[in-house]
Protein backbone atom coordinates (compact mmCIF):
# COMPACT_ATOMS: atom_id res chain seq x y z
CA UNK A 1 0.00 0.00 0.00
CA UNK A 2 1.18 3.50 -0.76
CA UNK A 3 2.21 5.81 2.05
CA UNK A 4 0.20 8.87 2.96
CA UNK A 5 2.41 11.83 2.14
CA UNK A 6 2.31 15.16 3.94
CA UNK A 7 4.16 17.89 2.09
CA UNK A 8 5.62 20.09 4.80
CA UNK A 9 6.89 23.59 4.06
CA UNK A 10 10.27 24.51 5.52
CA UNK A 11 12.25 27.70 4.86
CA UNK A 12 15.84 27.06 3.86
CA UNK A 13 17.13 30.50 3.05
CA UNK A 14 17.22 32.17 -0.35
CA UNK A 15 17.63 28.94 -2.32
CA UNK A 16 14.73 26.56 -1.93
CA UNK A 17 15.06 22.81 -1.90
CA UNK A 18 12.81 19.77 -1.87
CA UNK A 19 13.96 17.09 0.58
CA UNK A 20 12.37 13.67 0.28
CA UNK A 21 12.82 10.95 2.89
CA UNK A 22 12.29 8.01 0.56
CA UNK A 23 15.17 5.66 1.23
CA UNK A 24 16.87 7.12 4.28
CA UNK A 25 18.81 9.68 2.25
CA UNK A 26 18.04 13.32 1.68
CA UNK A 27 17.49 14.10 -1.98
CA UNK A 28 17.76 17.75 -2.85
CA UNK A 29 15.85 19.13 -5.84
CA UNK A 30 15.16 22.70 -6.90
CA UNK A 31 11.61 23.87 -6.33
CA UNK A 32 10.53 26.89 -8.34
CA UNK A 33 7.61 28.16 -6.26
CA UNK A 34 9.76 29.85 -3.63
CA UNK A 35 9.40 27.47 -0.70
CA UNK A 36 10.54 23.99 0.14
CA UNK A 37 8.62 20.90 1.13
CA UNK A 38 9.52 17.83 3.10
CA UNK A 39 7.89 14.53 2.24
CA UNK A 40 6.66 13.26 5.57
CA UNK A 41 5.58 9.64 5.23
CA UNK A 42 3.32 9.19 8.19
CA UNK A 43 1.96 5.72 7.46
CA UNK A 44 3.70 3.16 5.30
CA UNK A 45 2.87 -0.38 6.40
CA UNK A 46 5.20 -1.82 3.75
CA UNK A 47 8.12 -0.65 5.85
CA UNK A 48 10.08 0.24 2.71
CA UNK A 49 10.98 3.74 3.84
CA UNK A 50 13.21 5.01 6.61
CA UNK A 51 11.38 7.53 8.79
CA UNK A 52 12.52 10.50 10.80
CA UNK A 53 12.41 9.47 14.44
CA UNK A 54 9.34 11.47 15.44
CA UNK A 55 7.28 10.35 12.50
CA UNK A 56 8.24 6.73 13.04
CA UNK A 57 6.86 6.95 16.58
CA UNK A 58 3.62 8.45 15.37
CA UNK A 59 3.36 5.97 12.50
CA UNK A 60 3.48 3.04 14.91
CA UNK A 61 0.64 4.51 16.95
CA UNK A 62 -1.41 5.12 13.79
CA UNK A 63 -1.09 1.48 12.76
CA UNK A 64 -2.10 0.29 16.20
CA UNK A 65 -5.22 2.46 16.18
CA UNK A 66 -6.16 1.32 12.69
CA UNK A 67 -5.76 -2.33 13.72
CA UNK A 68 -8.23 -1.82 16.57
CA UNK A 69 -10.86 -0.61 14.13
CA UNK A 70 -10.31 -3.63 11.90
CA UNK A 71 -10.53 -6.04 14.80
CA UNK A 72 -13.59 -4.47 16.42
CA UNK A 73 -16.04 -7.04 17.64
CA UNK A 74 -19.78 -6.69 17.29
CA UNK A 75 -21.31 -3.63 18.91
CA UNK A 76 -23.43 -5.85 21.15
CA UNK A 77 -20.33 -7.22 22.85
CA UNK A 78 -19.12 -3.75 23.77
CA UNK A 79 -22.53 -2.59 24.90
CA UNK A 80 -23.28 -5.68 27.00
CA UNK A 81 -19.92 -5.99 28.73
CA UNK A 82 -19.59 -4.96 32.37
CA UNK A 83 -16.39 -3.95 34.12
CA UNK A 84 -15.46 -3.35 37.72
CA UNK A 85 -16.13 0.09 39.14
CA UNK A 86 -18.50 1.32 36.44
CA UNK A 87 -21.73 2.94 37.62
CA UNK A 88 -24.48 0.36 37.56
CA UNK A 89 -27.13 3.06 37.84
CA UNK A 90 -27.92 4.22 34.30
CA UNK A 91 -29.25 7.64 35.41
CA UNK A 92 -25.90 8.37 37.09
CA UNK A 93 -24.05 7.51 33.88
CA UNK A 94 -26.45 9.68 31.91
CA UNK A 95 -25.72 12.54 34.32
CA UNK A 96 -21.98 12.01 33.83
CA UNK A 97 -22.36 12.36 30.06
CA UNK A 98 -24.64 15.37 30.46
CA UNK A 99 -22.00 17.11 32.54
CA UNK A 100 -19.43 16.42 29.83
CA UNK A 101 -21.81 17.94 27.30
CA UNK A 102 -22.18 21.05 29.45
CA UNK A 103 -18.39 21.52 29.58
CA UNK A 104 -18.11 21.06 25.82
CA UNK A 105 -20.96 23.53 25.23
CA UNK A 106 -19.27 26.15 27.42
CA UNK A 107 -15.72 25.91 26.09
CA UNK A 108 -16.14 24.65 22.51
CA UNK A 109 -19.45 26.13 21.40
CA UNK A 110 -19.04 25.63 17.66
CA UNK A 111 -17.78 22.09 17.98
CA UNK A 112 -20.57 21.27 20.45
CA UNK A 113 -23.17 22.53 17.99
CA UNK A 114 -21.77 20.19 15.36
CA UNK A 115 -21.91 17.20 17.69
CA UNK A 116 -25.67 17.61 18.02
CA UNK A 117 -26.02 16.05 14.56
CA UNK A 118 -24.31 12.85 15.72
CA UNK A 119 -26.10 9.80 17.00
CA UNK A 120 -26.64 10.12 20.78
CA UNK A 121 -24.06 7.43 21.55
CA UNK A 122 -21.32 8.99 19.40
CA UNK A 123 -22.23 12.45 20.63
CA UNK A 124 -21.82 11.55 24.27
CA UNK A 125 -18.58 9.68 23.65
CA UNK A 126 -17.04 12.68 21.88
CA UNK A 127 -18.03 14.90 24.81
CA UNK A 128 -16.33 12.52 27.24
CA UNK A 129 -13.11 12.54 25.19
CA UNK A 130 -13.20 16.34 24.90
CA UNK A 131 -13.55 16.78 28.66
CA UNK A 132 -10.65 14.45 29.43
CA UNK A 133 -8.44 16.31 26.93
CA UNK A 134 -9.44 19.67 28.39
CA UNK A 135 -8.74 18.54 31.94
CA UNK A 136 -5.36 17.22 30.86
CA UNK A 137 -4.44 20.44 29.07
CA UNK A 138 -5.44 22.54 32.07
CA UNK A 139 -2.92 20.70 34.20
CA UNK A 140 -0.16 22.75 32.54
CA UNK A 141 -2.14 25.70 31.15
CA UNK A 142 -4.86 26.16 33.75
CA UNK A 143 -5.03 28.31 36.90
CA UNK A 144 -3.04 25.80 38.96
CA UNK A 145 -0.38 25.18 36.31
CA UNK A 146 2.39 26.72 38.40
CA UNK A 147 1.92 23.99 41.00
CA UNK A 148 1.94 21.07 38.56
CA UNK A 149 4.99 18.81 38.74
CA UNK A 150 6.07 15.70 36.81
CA UNK A 151 4.88 13.70 39.81
CA UNK A 152 1.39 15.14 39.41
CA UNK A 153 1.37 14.08 35.77
CA UNK A 154 2.49 10.60 36.82
CA UNK A 155 -0.51 10.45 39.13
CA UNK A 156 -2.78 11.60 36.29
CA UNK A 157 -1.43 8.81 34.10
CA UNK A 158 -2.03 6.20 36.82
CA UNK A 159 -5.56 7.55 37.06
CA UNK A 160 -5.89 7.11 33.29
CA UNK A 161 -4.76 3.49 33.59
CA UNK A 162 -7.38 2.91 36.27
CA UNK A 163 -10.02 4.53 34.09
CA UNK A 164 -9.25 2.15 31.23
CA UNK A 165 -9.47 -0.74 33.68
CA UNK A 166 -12.98 0.38 34.65
CA UNK A 167 -12.06 2.13 37.90
CA UNK A 168 -13.14 5.76 37.39
CA UNK A 169 -12.37 8.36 40.04
CA UNK A 170 -15.26 10.72 39.32
CA UNK A 171 -18.22 11.21 37.01
CA UNK A 172 -16.16 12.62 34.16
CA UNK A 173 -13.90 9.58 34.37
CA UNK A 174 -16.96 7.33 34.42
CA UNK A 175 -18.20 8.79 31.13
CA UNK A 176 -14.86 8.16 29.45
CA UNK A 177 -14.57 4.68 30.99
CA UNK A 178 -17.94 3.83 29.47
CA UNK A 179 -16.84 5.30 26.14
CA UNK A 180 -13.66 3.20 25.87
CA UNK A 181 -15.74 0.16 26.74
CA UNK A 182 -18.14 0.76 23.85
CA UNK A 183 -15.68 1.91 21.18
CA UNK A 184 -12.29 0.53 20.05
CA UNK A 185 -10.36 3.39 21.65
CA UNK A 186 -6.78 2.62 22.66
CA UNK A 187 -5.01 4.12 25.65
CA UNK A 188 -1.82 5.10 23.80
CA UNK A 189 -2.99 8.46 22.38
CA UNK A 190 -4.19 9.44 25.86
CA UNK A 191 -0.80 8.56 27.34
CA UNK A 192 0.90 10.45 24.54
CA UNK A 193 -1.11 13.57 25.35
CA UNK A 194 0.13 13.39 28.93
CA UNK A 195 3.65 13.09 27.52
CA UNK A 196 3.02 16.35 25.68
CA UNK A 197 2.16 17.96 29.00
CA UNK A 198 5.46 16.68 30.39
CA UNK A 199 7.25 18.35 27.50
CA UNK A 200 5.61 21.66 28.38
CA UNK A 201 7.04 21.40 31.89
CA UNK A 202 10.61 20.79 30.74
CA UNK A 203 11.00 22.08 27.20
CA UNK A 204 10.65 25.64 25.91
CA UNK A 205 12.59 25.41 22.61
CA UNK A 206 12.41 23.13 19.57
CA UNK A 207 15.54 22.74 17.50
CA UNK A 208 13.82 21.68 14.28
CA UNK A 209 10.46 20.72 12.85
CA UNK A 210 10.99 17.05 13.65
CA UNK A 211 10.95 17.94 17.36
CA UNK A 212 8.02 20.30 16.93
CA UNK A 213 6.08 17.72 14.92
CA UNK A 214 6.30 15.24 17.80
CA UNK A 215 5.09 17.88 20.25
CA UNK A 216 2.17 18.78 17.97
CA UNK A 217 1.26 15.12 17.75
CA UNK A 218 1.37 14.71 21.51
CA UNK A 219 -0.84 17.67 22.36
CA UNK A 220 -3.21 17.76 19.36
CA UNK A 221 -2.68 14.97 16.83
CA UNK A 222 -3.61 12.51 19.55
CA UNK A 223 -7.14 13.97 19.64
CA UNK A 224 -7.74 12.81 16.10
CA UNK A 225 -6.61 9.28 16.93
CA UNK A 226 -8.90 9.24 19.98
CA UNK A 227 -11.88 10.51 18.00
CA UNK A 228 -11.90 8.46 14.79
CA UNK A 229 -13.12 5.25 16.48
CA UNK A 230 -16.06 7.20 17.91
CA UNK A 231 -16.88 9.26 14.84
CA UNK A 232 -16.68 6.22 12.61
CA UNK A 233 -15.82 5.75 8.95
CA UNK A 234 -18.50 6.00 6.26
CA UNK A 235 -19.89 2.58 5.26
CA UNK A 236 -19.28 3.35 1.58
CA UNK A 237 -15.71 4.56 2.12
CA UNK A 238 -13.06 2.68 0.19
CA UNK A 239 -10.22 4.52 1.91
CA UNK A 240 -7.81 2.54 4.01
CA UNK A 241 -8.26 2.85 7.75
CA UNK A 242 -4.66 4.04 8.04
CA UNK A 243 -5.26 6.88 5.59
CA UNK A 244 -8.31 8.09 7.51
CA UNK A 245 -6.24 8.12 10.70
CA UNK A 246 -3.48 9.98 8.87
CA UNK A 247 -5.95 12.67 7.85
CA UNK A 248 -7.22 12.99 11.42
CA UNK A 249 -3.63 13.26 12.58
CA UNK A 250 -2.97 15.95 9.96
CA UNK A 251 -5.91 18.00 11.23
CA UNK A 252 -4.58 17.87 14.77
CA UNK A 253 -1.12 18.92 13.59
CA UNK A 254 -2.60 21.74 11.50
CA UNK A 255 -4.69 23.02 14.41
CA UNK A 256 -1.73 23.01 16.78
CA UNK A 257 0.57 24.74 14.28
CA UNK A 258 -2.15 27.37 13.91
CA UNK A 259 -2.33 27.77 17.70
CA UNK A 260 1.45 28.20 17.80
CA UNK A 261 1.47 30.85 15.07
CA UNK A 262 -1.44 32.72 16.66
CA UNK A 263 0.14 32.72 20.13
CA UNK A 264 3.76 33.64 19.37
CA UNK A 265 3.66 36.81 21.46
CA UNK A 266 1.72 35.27 24.33
CA UNK A 267 4.08 32.29 24.50
CA UNK A 268 7.14 34.54 24.33
CA UNK A 269 5.93 36.43 27.37
CA UNK A 270 5.95 33.09 29.20
CA UNK A 271 9.49 32.37 27.99
CA UNK A 272 8.39 29.80 25.42
CA UNK A 273 9.12 29.70 21.69
CA UNK A 274 7.32 26.96 19.78
CA UNK A 275 9.09 27.63 16.48
CA UNK A 276 11.87 25.56 14.87
CA UNK A 277 15.16 27.14 15.90
CA UNK A 278 16.96 26.07 12.72
CA UNK A 279 14.29 27.67 10.54
CA UNK A 280 14.44 30.89 12.53
CA UNK A 281 18.21 30.96 11.99
CA UNK A 282 17.78 30.32 8.25
CA UNK A 283 15.44 33.31 8.12
CA UNK A 284 18.01 35.49 9.90
CA UNK A 285 16.00 35.57 13.13
CA UNK A 286 16.73 34.66 16.73
CA UNK A 287 14.97 34.37 20.07
CA UNK A 288 15.88 38.01 20.75
CA UNK A 289 13.88 39.08 17.69
CA UNK A 290 10.83 37.26 18.98
CA UNK A 291 11.16 38.72 22.47
CA UNK A 292 11.54 42.17 20.89
CA UNK A 293 8.25 41.59 19.07
CA UNK A 294 8.98 43.68 15.99
CA UNK A 295 7.36 42.87 12.65
CA UNK A 296 10.09 43.08 10.02
CA UNK A 297 10.40 41.82 6.46
CA UNK A 298 12.41 38.88 7.75
CA UNK A 299 9.59 38.01 10.16
CA UNK A 300 6.94 38.38 7.45
CA UNK A 301 8.83 36.04 5.12
CA UNK A 302 9.34 33.54 7.92
CA UNK A 303 5.66 33.62 8.84
CA UNK A 304 4.59 33.17 5.23
CA UNK A 305 6.47 29.88 5.09
CA UNK A 306 5.08 28.74 8.44
CA UNK A 307 1.53 29.49 7.32
CA UNK A 308 2.08 27.60 4.06
CA UNK A 309 3.15 24.58 6.06
CA UNK A 310 0.04 24.69 8.26
CA UNK A 311 -2.23 25.04 5.22
CA UNK A 312 -0.70 21.97 3.61
CA UNK A 313 -1.58 19.97 6.70
CA UNK A 314 -5.14 21.32 6.46
CA UNK A 315 -5.21 20.25 2.80
CA UNK A 316 -4.19 16.73 3.80
CA UNK A 317 -6.82 16.67 6.55
CA UNK A 318 -9.59 17.66 4.14
CA UNK A 319 -9.20 14.43 2.22
CA UNK A 320 -10.08 12.36 5.25
CA UNK A 321 -13.09 14.28 6.55
CA UNK A 322 -15.19 13.11 3.60
CA UNK A 323 -14.45 9.50 4.59
CA UNK A 324 -15.98 9.87 8.07
CA UNK A 325 -19.45 8.70 9.02
CA UNK A 326 -21.93 11.26 7.58
CA UNK A 327 -23.30 12.18 11.02
CA UNK A 328 -19.80 12.98 12.27
CA UNK A 329 -18.52 15.22 9.51
CA UNK A 330 -20.01 18.59 10.41
CA UNK A 331 -18.11 19.29 13.66
CA UNK A 332 -14.85 18.23 12.00
CA UNK A 333 -15.48 20.43 8.98
CA UNK A 334 -16.41 23.32 11.27
CA UNK A 335 -13.15 22.94 13.18
CA UNK A 336 -11.14 22.77 9.97
CA UNK A 337 -12.80 25.75 8.31
CA UNK A 338 -12.66 28.00 11.38
CA UNK A 339 -9.08 27.17 12.34
CA UNK A 340 -7.92 27.74 8.79
CA UNK A 341 -9.43 31.23 8.97
CA UNK A 342 -7.16 32.05 11.92
CA UNK A 343 -4.26 31.84 9.46
CA UNK A 344 -6.09 34.34 7.23
CA UNK A 345 -6.44 36.62 10.24
CA UNK A 346 -2.69 36.48 10.96
CA UNK A 347 -2.08 37.63 7.40
CA UNK A 348 -4.70 40.37 7.77
CA UNK A 349 -2.82 41.59 10.85
CA UNK A 350 0.32 41.97 8.72
CA UNK A 351 1.87 38.98 10.54
CA UNK A 352 1.83 40.83 13.85
CA UNK A 353 1.24 37.90 16.19
CA UNK A 354 3.30 39.60 18.89
CA UNK A 355 0.76 42.13 20.11
CA UNK A 356 -2.36 41.31 18.05
CA UNK A 357 -4.32 38.12 18.61
CA UNK A 358 -5.71 36.63 15.41
CA UNK A 359 -9.30 35.51 15.78
CA UNK A 360 -12.38 34.70 13.73
CA UNK A 361 -15.24 37.12 14.32
CA UNK A 362 -18.66 35.88 15.39
CA UNK A 363 -20.06 36.98 12.04
CA UNK A 364 -17.50 34.91 10.14
CA UNK A 365 -18.12 31.95 12.40
CA UNK A 366 -21.84 32.22 11.76
CA UNK A 367 -21.29 32.35 8.01
CA UNK A 368 -18.84 29.45 8.13
CA UNK A 369 -21.20 26.99 9.78
CA UNK A 370 -23.49 26.50 6.75
CA UNK A 371 -20.39 26.16 4.57
CA UNK A 372 -19.08 23.44 6.85
CA UNK A 373 -22.49 21.79 6.87
CA UNK A 374 -22.67 21.79 3.07
CA UNK A 375 -19.25 20.18 2.88
CA UNK A 376 -20.31 17.57 5.40
CA UNK A 377 -22.96 16.38 2.95
CA UNK A 378 -20.29 15.38 0.44
CA UNK A 379 -19.31 11.77 1.02
CA UNK A 380 -16.61 9.45 -0.31
CA UNK A 381 -18.39 8.76 -3.60
CA UNK A 382 -18.45 12.44 -4.56
CA UNK A 383 -15.19 13.69 -3.11
CA UNK A 384 -11.60 13.33 -4.37
CA UNK A 385 -10.32 10.18 -2.73
CA UNK A 386 -7.43 9.79 -0.37
CA UNK A 387 -4.92 7.04 -0.81
CA UNK A 388 -6.52 3.66 -1.29
CA UNK A 389 -5.28 0.14 -1.75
Amino acid sequence: MSAAVLWVVTPVGKERTVIQFLDGRKRCLRFSSGFSVVSSMVANPSGSAVFPTSEQKVYEVVLKQAALIKEQKSADRFLDAKIEGMPSDLPLLDEAYDRCGEVCAEYAKTFYLGTLLMTPERQRAVWAIYVWCRRTDELVDGPNASHITPTALDRWERRLNDLFMGRPYDMYDAALADTVLKFPVDIQPFKDMIEGMRMDLSKSRYMNFDELYLYCYYVAGTVGLMSVPVMGIAPDSKATTESVYNAALALGIANQLTNILRDVGEDARRGRIYLPQDELACAGLSDDDIFAGKVTDKWRNFMKDQIKRARLFFDEAEKGVTELNPASRWPVWASLVLYRQILDSIEANDYNNFTKRAYVSKAKKFLSLPIAYARSLVGPAKAPGILRT
